[in-house]
């Protein structure tokens, strides 16, 4: 890619929304998934064990420094609530 192509010099005017929406979308999930293991008493230990997921990989997500793709967002999404709910079935 030239560096005076006009996309070139676009994003690094404006940014990417595409990856501005990925990393927002990140936050909300990592967020919203903090305060489900506070409420629920868990760790991230206990998330990277839950998703299978590597867990410094797990710890960079929450902490901000790492994302996951949207279709990642939503496999880990179903896979807490589907966690949540086997826990609710045995209480």
């Amino acid at each position: 890619m030239e560096e005076n192509d006009f996309v070139s010099i676009w994003l690094e005017e404006s940014g990417n929304p595409a990856i501005e929406e990925l990393t927002k979308m990140n936050g909300e999930v990592a967020d919203k998934t903090a305060k489900f293991l506070l409420e629920k008493g868990l760790t991230s230990v206990d998330l990277s064990t839950i998703l299978d997921i590597n867990h410094d990989e797990i710890a960079r997500w929450m902490n901000g420094m790492h994302a996951f793709s949207i279709k990642k967002l939503k496999e880990m999404t179903h896979m807490i609530a589907d966690h949540n709910m086997k826990q609710q079935d045995i209480v």
